[in-house]
């Protein structure tokens, strides 16, 4: 049999596409430069069965979708996706074609999508497309594996159209109304970023100390007293008529009676109407007599919260609605009350049906029309025109259905901009002004706008705060007018900046570390720095919320913020994988290093794949940015062709070494770089810009260094320099900055911290890994040797406290053991608090495995390894072990509850009791494998009778 002739099976085997994972990205990630949807999706049996053995497939889906044949795919030319189809191509592209379609046609023009099988996973497949809004993308995704599993096989009650038809409400409902679209088309097109704070129309334009908010047409400089003052429109007129512009004779009433009796006062006709009303809901107009009085009284009562009511005079003519922004007329448009036009044919009833059938209408704000609505009133409407709904109107004839001419009830529009008198536009301005609005709608009734009010008749009839703008952007007659981008130019006037600078820092090890150096300086500069880490979020210094925040979201929470000059983020490997970066682009991307780390995890098993996803920070960097690589990593050196920006290299090596004549062609070509210039007086930070070359300082000067000892914070502090000076920051600042950037526990919790217990020097730092161990070892190696070089005690002790998550692969566990038995004479092995997965004592039994492997080999210093699970009781352990002069390293987890132990160690008046030496064992014998029965405490010790 031909693949041509396979049946589709059927049955207990029957096909089904299905959606193993749903991943949203708001941000730059892995698979684009843009958020996307990721979508793994398993085509089970239908991995055997390409399009071109399906029958009837492509037409069907054609037929369904006509869209689909404009899709170019990977042929560059309209029509190339159903080439592709006849051709021969999975279910799952198929399913990233179809989602894109699907939110075409909810108004989301999307087009940028890829799908690639999952390696090693035979019938799964990567899915990726863009989206504008994730509910909606998800929906898409979600409707097209369903399209797509019912066009192989009928799947019994589902019907397309019914589908399409919820899908599309759904996208109605969940997409910005046509007032916030218009304003964030224009800011996208000035590349003003925006953040949706809420599911309605309430978003962030700008970032930081630049950003705006807006909540349809109200912006953050919309005033709260004009907004009450357009809400109450007895002060309105009254206000309005003080300043000498034509306002109707009103008066506020509570009572049915009052109501009768202002009418009479005023005259007939009259406009009886809520006090506190929007959208001409319970606006009764054309009044006559003192029964029309009493009918509305309920009609417009049950529309006033605060149950007051007004009562006018009745200004004939046409409605018009002026839209003022920053006190100047922008655009002026007629509207037309709800109505139908009769054929000689259709009832009044088809007639509404034939009308709100239009594609443009729906319900309330979701589309630039709205639906008739044919309620009581419609009705009333109808009989005083001497027709039914049944009854047929002669052709031409206009049967109105509101009195009022809102768009929100079903009215139209007429674009009127350029038809106004100038003597009404200044009239409008000036009204807008008196009530103090930024964005006004003043709604006008005259009988023409062409010809002055104060002579042909007409007044202002209302005020109106949050104006709508598709009666002007979407005309049902007329041109549309472009009223964003005053707004925008409002807010955000020309040449006035919306960003605020965005360093981000990425790598295995130093990040945090590199995080803080970098907003000290920015501090030190004079800036108000917002910061992630995986310490949690510091706004100006000050810690906001305690947590890892080296994530997409608190980068958001950081951007929203409104003291924020300038951010600083660290981005980790696990927020990129879920969620991307969470913002469009960074100024500059700093990559410390790439080490082994996390690898197992999320589809990511080697150290390539790793870099990939770190290099997404610096494909982030715009053609005006820079990224801050790692020369002598030649991971981090290889990202360089990912970067749109400029490059600025770090190195420690020395001028004879590869890695400097690299750096040296290109400064010659204009590069810049950070480097060390190692002379007899020490090694000097240097910093490169072409053939210019600028002392910045000596590494034993800074005290993150320890006299230039820790080399991994000597490139910690060259990275910082050159974000900074990337940035714009002056070399003062930046060697201020490093001159004064402590490792104590209050600047730079839990890096490095240096603590005096009882003359012991303990070491409080985050080294979780292999590669961070073994920096943290060498500093000790040449710390100690400096140390010794200068004591009279004799041998210095090295012991350390180690430990690491539980979700590293075993042969990562036995590394970093093995690597700290390279450099500490005594280890004590710790579990962090979350086991992530592994059951207590595994993790810590793997790193002390690596560790023994080392002593039974001979090698390194170790002669001890202890496990202590609990880590406060791994802290003391190690410190009983310790004498005066020695060196203890705490690699911590919980770093808080150690260093509240060292103090009350410190303080403490039996600080210096010591551990029986029987259960420490002797440290000068062979080494020795303590029993770990001996030694496990703290909650997680192993129950009598189980192995750890």
């Amino acid at each position: 049999m031909t693949t041509d002739q396979r049946p589709v099976p059927t049955g207990p085997a029957a096909p089904e596409l299905r959606i193993v994972r749903q991943r949203i990205y708001r941000g730059g990630n892995i698979w684009s430069y843009a958020p996307a949807i990721h979508l793994v999706v398993d085509l089970g049996v239908l991995e055997g069965y390409p399009t071109d053995t399906l029958p009837g497939l492509t037409d069907g889906l054609i037929d369904l979708l006509p869209g689909l044949g404009e899709h170019t795919c990977s042929r560059g030319v309209p029509g190339g996706f159903v080439e592709r189809l006849r051709e021969g191509t999975w279910l799952g592209h198929v399913a990233e074609h179809v989602a894109l379609e699907l939110q075409r046609l909810a108004g989301h023009d999307q087009r940028r999508g890829k799908t690639r099988q999952v390696p090693g996973v035979e019938g799964r497949y990567n899915v990726i497309y863009g989206y504008t809004d994730e509910t909606v993308g998800i929906a898409a995704g979600e409707l097209s594996v369903r399209l797509l599993n019912h066009l192989v096989q009928a799947e019994p009650g589902f019907v397309f159209g019914d589908e399409l038809d919820l899908f599309l409400r759904r996208a109605e409902r969940a997409s910005f109304g046509p007032s916030t679209a218009a304003i964030l088309e224009e800011a996208v097109s000035r590349d003003i970023p925006y953040i949706r704070l809420n599911k309605a129309s309430f978003v962030q334009l700008g970032q930081g100390v630049h950003a705006q908010r807006i909540r349809a047409t109200m912006t953050s400089r919309t005033g709260a007293l004009a907004v009450d003052l357009a809400g109450d429109k007895d002060m309105t007129g009254k206000l309005l008529g003080s300043a000498g512009l034509p306002v109707p004779q009103q008066e506020t009433v509570r009572t049915e009676d009052d109501a009768v009796a202002a009418a009479n006062t005023i005259g007939y006709p009259v406009v009886l109407k809520p006090l506190d009303g929007n959208h001409g809901r319970g606006v009764c107009l054309d009044l006559r007599t003192d029964d029309d009085v009493r009918q509305a009284f309920p009609v417009a009562s049950e529309q006033s919260r605060r149950g007051w009511l007004i009562v006018e005079s009745f200004v004939t003519g046409r409605d018009y609605r002026c839209l003022i922004v920053g006190g100047r007329m922008v655009a002026i448009a007629e509207r037309v009350p709800a109505h139908v036009v009769g054929d000689g044919e259709h009832t009044v009833a088809e007639l509404v049906e034939i009308t709100n059938s239009d594609p443009r209408r729906g319900v309330g704000h979701e589309k630039v029309l709205t639906k008739i609505t044919v309620d009581d009133a419609a009705i009333e409407l109808v009989r005083n025109q001497g027709l039914e709904l049944d009854a047929v109107p002669e052709a031409g004839r206009m049967v109105k259905l509101a009195l009022t001419g809102n768009m929100s009830t079903g009215g139209i529009s007429v674009d009127r901009t350029f038809d106004a008198h100038p003597d009404n536009v200044e009239i409008a301005e000036e009204a807008a002004r008196m009530i103090g609005l930024d964005v006004a709608g003043i709604d006008f009734i005259c009988p023409d706008i062409a010809a002055p009010v104060r002579e042909t008749g007409g007044a202002i009839c209302e005020v109106n705060a949050a104006p709508g703008f598709r009666m002007h952007t979407h005309p049902t007659v007329g041109e549309p007018q472009f009223i964003a981008k005053p707004v925008v130019d409002l807010l955000f006037p020309p040449g006035a900046p919306s960003r605020v600078p965005i360093i981000a820092v990425t790598g295995t090890n130093g990040k945090t570390t590199t995080s803080r150096m970098i907003a000290h300086i920015l501090k030190g500069a004079g800036t108000k720095v917002g910061m992630t880490s995986t310490d949690g979020v510091v706004i100006d210094e000050r810690l906001v919320i305690k947590a890892d925040a080296s994530g997409p979201r608190s980068a958001r929470m950081v951007l929203q913020n409104p003291r924020v000059e300038a951010a600083v983020m660290e981005v980790a490997r696990g927020g990129i994988l879920r969620e991307g970066l969470g913002y469009d682009r960074n100024d500059v991307a700093v990559v410390t290093n790439i080490a082994p780390d996390h690898l197992g995890m999320a589809g990511v098993e080697t150290i390539e794949q790793l870099a990939d996803v770190k290099a997404v920070v610096v494909e982030a960097v715009p053609r005006d940015g820079f990224a801050v690589l790692n020369a002598d990593d030649p991971l981090v050196r290889r990202m360089r062709r990912r970067c749109s920006g400029s490059i600025v290299w770090f190195s420690l090596k020395g001028a004879d070494s590869p890695e400097r004549r690299f750096i040296e062609e290109r400064c010659r070509r204009g590069g810049r770089a950070v480097v060390l210039e190692h002379t007899d007086k020490g090694d000097m930070i240097v910093i490169r810009h072409g053939r210019r070359s600028m002392q910045l300082a000596w590494t034993h000067l800074l005290p993150a260094t320890f006299g230039g000892t820790a080399a991994f914070n000597v490139a910690n502090a060259m990275a910082a320099a050159g974000a900074a000076f990337a940035a714009g920051v002056g070399l003062h600042e930046i060697r201020q900055g490093l001159r004064t950037f402590t490792p104590n526990y209050y600047l730079s919790p839990g890096r490095m911290n240096l603590i005096n217990v009882n003359n012991v020097e303990v070491f409080v730092d985050y080294a979780h890994n292999a590669a961070g161990m073994k920096v943290v070892g060498e500093f000790v190696d040449r710390y100690a040797a400096a140390k010794a070089s200068q004591s009279e005690l004799g041998r210095i002790s090295r012991i350390a406290m180690i430990g690491t998550a539980g979700d590293r692969r075993d042969e990562d566990l036995r590394e970093l053991g093995a690597v700290a038995a390279q450099h500490f004479d005594v280890l004590v092995v710790r579990e962090d608090r979350r086991l992530r997965g592994r059951p207590a004592g595994e993790s810590a039994a793997l790193v002390a495995a690596g560790a023994r492997a080392v002593m039974d080999a001979g090698e390194g210093r170790c002669r001890a390894v202890d496990i202590v699970l609990n880590e406060v009781d791994a802290v003391r352990n190690c410190l009983a072990r310790s004498n005066p002069g020695d060196i203890v390293v705490l690699s911590v987890d919980q770093r808080g509850e150690v260093v509240a132990e060292l103090e009350a160690i410190t303080n403490s008046a039996q600080a210096g009791a010591r551990v029986p030496e029987e259960s420490l064992g002797d440290p000068d014998l062979d080494p020795v494998v303590l029993q770990q029965e001996a030694t496990v405490s703290g909650d997680e010790a192993a129950r009598p009778g189980e192995q750890i």
